[in-house]
């Protein structure tokens, strides 16, 4: 049986007991979903009147306005909040009591308060006129930030101490060895950390629908309200489309998230050891068939054994 730190090999009755394991949960999740389509048939949700609305061209229209704009509010928000995220951390890693704790209190503070409560709190005004848009920007932006700050400050805290003392004994500044040495390998460590908090801002951007923004959720509720069909409104099929987007999408973020992974892996890391040289200032004394210079030869004969030097040191003792 092998085994490792974390991990004990199953024996012969616990591979018996999982594989049962398995088998029931597969079992209970296939029936769920057996009974989840048959009351969904005995229902009539599965219609083909219900989902030829999806080939209505504003309607597909409608959707793809919506995709685009929950792409624009990801977009900026994840790239704002990445940044935000590395002032924050340097700001909580500062040597300077009174900016690390302004730090410290605004991750704390932003991170209490419900996303929702910040969207709606930047939507009605209490800092300036913003529009929907905005409002869920600023308001991702900031929540996204604290949290991936504490991300990148784990990451740096996990980098063994000896590179950045390393890097101080090189003469580096704080700045390079920030730059150079702890937050790249910071990214590495905790890369998949960071996209799965990029996949979670992704699925926030449904927020804008309190705002009345016009992301996908805020489109998929204006489908199933206004779209009836034979006095039916499509709630369950408006949500299997638009369920199947978000779903996408966050796969999308995930394939990535390996891709980067694997290239990474695969980048050469440490320093190839050079060649052995001739030395500058005695060339050829790494070549046997070399000729001795005249201290050379006088060295060696001055060791041999039967030198007259040497005998007469004997016979005096």
């Amino acid at each position: 049986m092998s085994a490792n730190v974390l991990f004990d090999a199953p024996g012969p009755k616990a591979r018996v007991r999982n594989i049962i394991y398995s088998i029931v949960g597969s079992a209970a999740l296939l029936g769920g979903l057996v009974w989840i389509v048959l009351r969904l048939n005995s229902k009539g949700e599965f219609e083909g009147d219900l989902w030829d609305i999806f080939n209505y061209t504003g309607i597909q229209q409608n959707i793809l306005d919506a995709l685009v704009a929950t792409l624009k509010v990801f977009a900026l928000a994840g790239v704002f909040s990445l940044i935000f995220a590395v002032v924050l951390c340097v700001a909580r890693l500062s040597e300077h009591k009174p900016v690390r704790w302004v730090a410290v209190a605004f991750i704390d503070l932003f991170r209490s308060i419900p996303l929702l409560i910040t969207i709606f709190a930047f939507w009605v005004g209490l800092v300036g006129d913003m529009t929907p848009f905005w409002a869920l920007v600023i308001g991702l932006t900031i929540y996204n930030g604290c949290v991936q700050a504490e991300v990148l400050r784990a990451g740096i805290n996990a980098v063994p101490k000896g590179q950045k003392e390393a890097a101080y004994a090189l003469g580096l500044r704080k700045t390079q060895v920030m730059a150079t040495v702890l937050f790249p390998q910071a990214v590495r460590s905790m890369l998949p950390t960071i996209i799965s908090q990029l996949v979670v801002t992704l699925k926030d951007t449904s927020l804008g629908f309190f705002v009345l923004y016009p992301e996908l959720l805020h489109s998929a509720r204006l489908i199933a309200n206004n779209t009836p069909v034979n006095g039916v409104y499509p709630f369950v099929q408006t949500v299997t489309v638009f369920g199947a987007i978000y779903i996408g999408l966050c796969m999308l973020l995930s394939s990535l998230a390996t891709w980067i992974e694997k290239r990474g892996r695969r980048t050469k890391t440490g320093i190839a050891v050079a060649a052995a040289a001739e030395p500058a200032e005695a060339p050829g004394v790494l070549d046997p068939s070399a000729p001795l210079g005249p201290s050379a030869e006088a060295e060696t004969t001055a060791a041999l054994p039967g030198d007259s030097s040497a005998d007469e040191v004997d016979k005096k003792d």
